[in-house]
């Protein structure tokens, strides 16, 4: 969290006289990590010295911009300030120059009712071993892990008595094996013939055996004695090399038995760490079209205050049935004699996109890619073969494999490049008890303890919320997470004066469009927003097959009298798939503030649905449905001292197999200090998978205007990244803060919230109503940030919400960077209360809101360009990341009406 003069923003002119500036929260959010933060005014918590900069003075048209050499110096200023932040709880310094330190605990939470509760973490004791790793060079390579694992373990098989001098390596399934003890060599060459799995006869004896070189060399030697130094709070730096060694013990065998995935969840999973997936363990599920679900676990060793602490988690993952694509297909159409509609086409090339399929046709196994389907039905498709003839991929078929196509109605798969592609038929493809483990136990000395852990909490107080002072109940303290809007109004009522509404639904006629829209509207007026009763163009139904015609047609027929439409209600159509192109046209391209409801619900009537979606248009034209009276009244820490603006950023990913999408990053500034309750939110495009916002600040020389200042400021990271993501982000922030004025710098804390962390929290009684909600599980406002958390470091988890079904849900937040000096009770009490102040409904939410819109908002802007990603060719799956990096276009750019609300609630 950050604090500044307001935040970005200048104090009124009126104020003549300097004022310290407070600092901007600044919040991160990510499904590995977000960020989010706030400011306040120096303590004795932390012992990093910093200074409180006065507020930019008022804005003057003549004044010129900043020079770019203050700005370069203010960031040389951050970075030396990052890397050798010093912390002077004499702790070492970093053993880097790149290396980062982040702030140390400021003590422990007090505030809240104490209690007990059981986490899903196991702890680890460690014999001494004297650790060695080894690097592994397989020729020919491999990308597979599994034929990697398989090459590794019939080595073990054939060497460990006599060359590995009876040693049992644990192998990363890659380019490392680590042993407990040293080898009798320091680099051996080995060959290994690995039988080819293919069950089928093959005429090719090549292909039944393969023969492998393997060489292993030393590489370093892990010292153990490094992290029990960390974990008794004497070293500095996470000795991560050792604790990678450990957790590719622990996952070893579970890797040999199991289906594993690489977590690859953004804004925030643990870094270290795999999932298992098997019919083993537990029963398989249907999803339908054909897709099933299997059970599994996650696994996670990390460094706590209690030691080393392996976090298991229970999961389930989708994944495809093994039948044929041609049956696959039949999910989307039953008929398959015709060619497919354009909307099937595109559905079924997003299913399949990205997924390996096993050819038939042959006489060994073949796997291929699929990166696309082609436009055309096979019986129209043409290529060209390596002999330069010119022919279908029918005849291709049945001259060279002797086989007749069937559905030559259907596109082609396509794999390989766009400059090669390879087209396939549709009809051609298929789709712990670690104590007993000898590796884990007896060769490296590792005991994992059988119970869950359990660990001092407190359950923290819900805040009090403000509503408008005209409703007989002008202010509420919830109960268990959640409370309603009986006998209230929205602490500020937004106006509506002209809107209209659109009906794309066949199953809603006139009539009930008319009675949904008469009873939103009342509805809206009854909750505290004024509301034109009349709206300015008659209701209308339109074509669900000419969306954009209609959108079009509103908005022109509204300006013709002079009016700007603040809101359109947009009815749905009854098959699902037009929401995104709705949202394009009407935010970035007519400028339109919209609220789209399903028909199912919108026919029903019911006041529940009306008073949920009143919620989501106050907030879209201006309105604020509820505060903190604490944020009124100005009685929170720091906060409310003095003008401060709290961020929120998210970067979100394309799916699996999208490689040609960007990744979409998205900044959320509050604007209504000292409530902190309205957020005004920024998007932008940006390389694949790229984890740091890259345009949070940018300039640029414009021929006009001269140098001009600009970006997201004013607007996953996993934990191997924070210091990356800090360098790269705060440099960002004071960059931009030093363009509004020169030598302006507020203080900033910056905080990582990771939303999708895998610790769990259980009641430690399950019958005691004081300590668990209806469901069972621990009440919202339960904080941990002791035996579980980081050794030193400044971070906490809370289960600020109550679940609606299932086991609750921690989120971990994680401070990287604390200007402002937050005591520990003073940031848990902040983020707690902010989680009931989320716009979209009356019940606390598991995120702390900032992140949550910064998420809602990038999570819009892929709509803008999901048409255009979906319906494009076939992706190169051959460039470089850095060619596919160039191809990035812009997003297209948000109307500033729109903007200027929170349009993503």
């Amino acid at each position: 969290m950050s604090r500044s003069g307001g935040g970005g923003r200048r104090p009124d002119s009126r104020h003549d006289q300097p004022t310290q500036a407070p600092a901007p929260p600044f919040q991160r959010g990510t499904d590995r990590g977000s960020h989010y933060g706030s400011g306040a005014a120096p303590s004795s918590s932390h012992a990093a010295s910093t200074s409180t900069a006065p507020a930019p003075s008022s804005p003057s048209i003549s004044a010129s911009a900043p020079s770019s050499s203050s700005v370069s110096t203010l960031v040389e200023e951050t970075e030396q300030k990052l890397t050798l932040a010093a912390l002077a709880a004499a702790t070492p310094p970093p053993s880097s120059s790149q290396a980062v330190g982040f702030p140390v605990r400021p003590g422990f939470g007090t505030v809240g009712r104490k209690c007990v509760v059981r986490a899903n973490h196991f702890m680890v004791q460690l014999a001494e071993r004297d650790i060695h790793h080894y690097d592994v060079s397989i020729t020919p390579w491999v990308t597979s892990r599994k034929i990697n694992r398989q090459i590794i373990s019939q080595l073990i098989n054939l060497y460990r008595l006599t060359d590995l001098g009876e040693r049992i390596p644990a192998y990363d399934g890659m380019k490392s094996i680590y042993t407990a003890g040293p080898l009798p060599f320091e680099s051996k060459e080995f060959i290994i013939n690995l039988p080819d799995s293919d069950p089928r006869p093959s005429s090719s004896t090549r292909l039944r055996e393969r023969q492998f070189r393997v060489v292993i060399r030393l590489a370093s030697k892990p010292d153990l004695y490094t992290l029990q130094q960390f974990l008794r709070r004497r070293h500095f730096e996470a000795p991560y090399e050792v604790i990678q060694v450990l957790a590719v013990v622990l996952r070893a065998a579970p890797s040999e038995k199991y289906l594993t995935l690489t977590v690859l969840i953004k804004v925030s999973l643990l870094v270290v760490g795999r999932s298992f997936f098997s019919t083993d363990l537990g029963p398989m599920g249907q999803l339908g079209d054909g897709v099933e679900y299997w059970r599994g676990y996650f696994q996670s060793l990390r460094p706590t205050q209690m030691g080393l602490s392996l976090n298991i988690d229970v999961s389930a993952s989708s994944f495809y049935e093994p039948i044929l694509v041609t049956e696959f297909v039949q999910n989307y159409c039953r008929d398959l004699s015709h060619p497919l509609s354009d909307e099937v086409r595109l559905k079924v090339k997003k299913a399949l996109k990205g997924i390996k399929v096993v050819l038939t046709h042959r006489e060994y196994n073949n796997s291929h890619k699929i990166t696309g389907i082609s436009s055309q039905p096979m019986s129209q498709l043409m290529f060209t073969d390596d002999s330069a003839t010119r022919m279908s991929v029918i005849q291709y078929f049945r001259e060279r494999y002797n086989i007749a196509l069937q559905f030559t109605s259907l596109p082609a798969l396509v794999a390989g490049s766009e400059a090669r592609p390879i087209y396939l038929p549709m009809e051609m493809a298929r789709a712990n008890a670690y104590n007993e483990d000898t590796l884990v136990n007896k060769e490296f000395g590792i005991q994992v303890a059988d119970d869950l852990t359990s660990v001092d909490a407190r359950i923290l107080p819900a805040p009090m919320l403000k509503y408008h002072e005209t409703g007989r109940e002008a202010s509420v303290n919830p109960g268990f997470g959640q409370w309603n809007m009986i006998n209230k109004k929205m602490f500020n009522g937004g106006r509506v004066e002209v809107w209209t509404c659109v009906n794309f639904s066949t199953r809603l006629n006139r009539d009930v469009a008319f009675q949904f829209c008469q009873g939103l509207v009342d509805m809206c007026n009854s909750k505290g927003m004024v509301f034109n009763l009349r709206p300015v163009i008659p209701i209308s139904s339109s074509n669900p097959n000419q969306i954009e015609k209609a959108l079009v047609d509103v908005h022109n027929r509204t300006t013709q009298q002079g009016k700007q439409l603040q809101l359109l209600i947009i009815i749905l159509p009854d098959v699902s798939g037009s929401y995104g192109r709705i949202k394009r046209v009407c935010e970035t391209e007519l400028g339109i503030v919209s609220q789209c409801c399903q028909p199912r619900q919108a026919s029903r009537l019911n006041m529940q649905y009306f008073e949920n979606v009143a919620l989501k248009i106050n907030v879209k034209v201006g309105g604020r449905n509820t505060v903190l009276v604490d944020a009124v009244q100005k009685r929170i820490p720091l906060v409310t001292d003095r003008p401060t603006i709290i961020f929120g950023a998210d970067v979100t990913h394309p799916q699996p197999g999208e490689d040609s999408s960007p990744s979409i990053a998205a900044v959320v500034a509050s604007m209504d200090w000292p409530e902190v309750a309205k957020y005004r939110g920024l998007v932008s495009a940006q390389a694949h998978h790229e984890e740091i916002i890259q345009d949070l600040y940018k300039s640029i020389q414009d021929p006009q205007r001269g140098f001009v200042h600009g970006g997201m400021i004013r607007d996953g990271v996993g934990e191997r990244q924070f210091s990356q993501v800090l360098l790269h982000e705060m440099n960002a922030i004071r960059q931009a803060c030093a363009s509004l004025e020169e030598g302006y710098a507020p203080p900033v804390t910056f905080v990582v919230v990771q939303k999708r962390c895998r610790t769990r929290l259980f009641p430690a009684e399950n019958n005691r109503c004081d300590l668990t909600d209806r469901s069972g599980n621990i009440l919202p406002g339960t904080v941990v940030d002791t035996e579980i958390c980081h050794p030193t470091e400044f971070d906490f988890y809370l289960n600020s919400h109550a679940a609606i079904q299932g086991t609750s849900r921690p989120t971990r937040y994680h401070v990287l960077y604390d200007e402002n000096r937050f005591t520990a009770d003073g940031l848990q009490v902040l983020t707690n209360n902010l989680c009931y102040t989320y716009a979209r409904c009356t019940r606390s939410v598991s995120v702390v809101p900032p992140a949550y819109y910064a998420y809602l908002a990038a999570f819009r802007a892929r709509y803008y360009i999901e048409d255009e990603t979906s319906a494009g060719g076939s992706t190169d799956g051959n460039r470089s990341t850095a060619e596919r990096n160039l191809a990035i276009r812009p997003l297209p750019v948000i109307k500033d009406n729109v903007k200027d609300v929170m349009f993503y609630c």
